[in-house]
């Protein structure tokens, strides 16, 4: 009785036994971070390396030769166009003058005696009392008289216009910088030194590259319709000073976009004008260039830690699919912050998995815990 209780007793341990060894056998959910991928307009912003030009930029150079008199502005100050910079000797000049208006009233006096003497002369030649010769004669003095009159005039002109470039004034208005030139100096009108130079500041350049190919693209997604939102001459455009890292405060708008593809880099050159009251920018400062260009529709954003690249570079990333890992190849346009912009591959209500990707493979039973929803970009 003892050994048939024996047997009982090891047949119930063996059956209790092959449930718990078949459920050992059969694979455990993982456990991943997931979030729901949602379709949605995006806004296309692209980042572009640039730097900043003077809006304008003027050579002050003198026109004329002679001694300089008067320096009469502040250097670094600000100008306005037609401000008296500097005094060049006028007294050689201002006697030239005198003397073009003295030839003139000269020419006009020997104009007067010869259209006196061609008047007599007509009279007399109707009675044949002068011969025609006499006549040819007069008539010639009297246009030679007159040209003589017209170039005492233009003598005085130009005479005029020297006094005139003896006061160097400012072409445009902006910051002027220092001067080549003080008091006392001797300069000439083919002179190759500057005596200062004038920068408008605001508003200002900032041309920024954009890779050739890129906005070929952009483009023809433009004509196709894909993207929207783009009106010519309406593109904003924010920046991002490199020195500091702080966004600049002011918006700027896309100005054009050059016809030609530089042969060493392949880029195309932007121009966008921004203004720029506090004079934060000066020429020659290194930006970065976020420019808007569009929205696209149907877009999803999605982490760039739960997207996985092969060795060909062709990018792909896991989604929950029954209950095990799926794998789809995925589509990117560009990065938006610390999202890829990805346009096909992933359907709108795809659980995609962002965290635990070590742990896991295609095929693998996993169970989905809600993780953060990356957020649109504006």
């Amino acid at each position: 009785m003892a050994a048939l209780a024996l047997m009982v007793a090891a047949c119930d341990e063996q059956k209790e036994a092959q449930p718990q060894a078949s459920a050992q056998q059969q694979p455990q959910a993982t456990p991943v971070g997931t979030v729901v991928l949602k379709a949605q307009t995006v806004g296309l912003v692209e980042e572009m390396p640039g730097r900043t030009v003077a809006f304008r930029k003027a050579d002050v150079r003198p026109q004329v030769d002679g001694i300089i008199k008067e320096r009469n502005f502040t250097e670094g100050g600000f100008v306005e166009a037609g401000d008296q910079l500097y005094m060049i000797d006028q007294a050689v000049y201002m006697a030239k003058l005198d003397a073009a208006q003295a030839e003139l009233a000269k020419q006009r006096a020997t104009l007067d005696q010869a259209t006196k003497t061609l008047a007599r002369y007509e009279k007399l030649i109707k009675t044949q009392a002068v011969s025609e010769q006499t006549y040819d004669d007069a008539v010639a003095a009297k246009a030679q008289a007159n040209a003589a009159v017209a170039a005492a005039k233009a003598e005085i002109d130009q005479a005029r216009i020297n006094v005139e470039y003896t006061t160097v004034t400012a072409p445009i208005s902006g910051q002027i910088g220092a001067s080549s030139f003080s008091e006392g100096s001797l300069v000439t009108a083919n002179q190759t030194s500057l005596l200062a130079t004038i920068t408008q500041l605001d508003p200002i350049y900032v041309d920024v590259t954009q890779a050739g190919g890129r906005l070929l693209k952009i483009k023809q997604a433009v004509q196709s319709g894909r993207i929207q939102g783009v009106e010519t001459g309406n593109i904003e455009v924010s920046l991002i000073i490199d020195a500091t890292g702080v966004e600049y405060p002011h918006v700027g708008t896309l100005q054009f976009s050059d016809v030609s593809v530089n042969e060493t880099t392949g880029t195309v050159r932007l121009r966008a004008v921004f203004p720029n009251p506090e004079g934060v920018l000066l020429p020659g400062m290194f930006v970065r260039g976020q420019v808007r260009q569009g929205k696209l529709e149907g877009a999803f954003l999605v982490p760039q830690k739960a997207v996985m690249r092969r060795p060909d570079g062709t990018a792909y990333v896991y989604v929950i699919g029954d209950g095990k890992v799926v794998a789809k190849d995925i589509q990117i346009e560009q990065s938006q912050g610390s999202d890829w912009l990805v346009t096909d591959g992933v359907a709108d209500g795809d659980e995609l998995i962002i965290d635990g990707l070590q742990r896991i493979a295609p095929g693998a039973p996993v169970s989905g815990l809600p993780a953060e929803t990356p957020k649109a970009a504006q």
